[in-house]
């Protein structure tokens, strides 16, 4: 049986591919709108019993933001570890990518810090950073597709895993975290050429999908034992 972080890093790698791929890219946007137009139609009623099984997922609120942990760690250190291999230069208007991406950096420790410490105060057991391995190597295009994959999928995890929250305080404080990663995602979309904002509606993925693409990335867990 796979761990969970095995089954997070086969898919951003897919992910990744797929945005480098001009066909990829094409039918990756026309997925992400059906998926749009798909939520819109069923707003009345299916999509409530999807977030219903999405929050059967978790145990509890300190498994919920150790999930969202490992990603901000996972995010963090993607970040930290590869900023300043490349030069980008100037972005679409004009601004430094490099200092847009330190901001990225930035808000992503950020938010490893908050969760650490909420998660504590909880009384629970942070998960710590694990080893990664994200496979961008000297190719800059591998790297800032690699980082649009991460962010959409960030995204994707916050929503599913809001449902799951047992505290009003707690689901308005992964809002605010999740919010920005949207404008991370919206950003990173532009700079690898596709649509910053490319559907109405976001699809929430369930814990087993984001650790699916997740998981290729991470070469040893920092996930602690079961309940903490």
């Amino acid at each position: 049986m796979l761990e969970p972080h095995e089954t997070i890093l086969a898919a951003v790698f897919e992910e990744r591919d797929r945005v480098m791929s001009r066909r990829g890219l094409l039918g990756h946007s026309l997925r992400l709108a059906a998926g749009g137009a798909l939520a819109l139609g069923l707003a009345g009623a299916p999509v409530f019993d999807r977030l219903t099984a999405l929050a059967q997922s978790f145990t509890g609120n300190i498994d919920v933001l150790n999930y969202a942990l490992t990603l901000e760690h996972l995010e963090y250190a993607f970040y930290r570890d590869g900023i300043g291999k490349f030069q980008f230069g100037n972005g679409p208007f004009g601004h430094s990518i490099d200092t847009d991406l330190a901001a990225i950096r930035d808000h992503e420790q950020a938010h490893v810090a908050t969760l650490t410490k909420v998660i504590t105060q909880l009384g629970g057991t942070p998960v710590k950073e694990a080893t990664y391995n994200f496979g961008y190597g000297s190719d800059p295009k591998k790297f800032l597709a690699t980082a649009q994959a991460l962010e959409n999928t960030g995204v994707r995890a916050y929503d599913g895993a809001g449902a799951s929250l047992k505290s009003t305080d707690l689901l308005t404080a992964a809002g605010t975290i999740v919010a920005v990663e949207a404008r991370h995602a919206s950003y990173l979309n532009l700079l690898n050429g596709q649509i910053p904002f490319p559907a109405p509606f976001e699809q929430p993925a369930t814990r087993a999908e984001v650790l699916t693409i997740a998981g290729p990335f991470i070469v040893s867990s920092g996930t602690p034992a079961a309940g903490a």
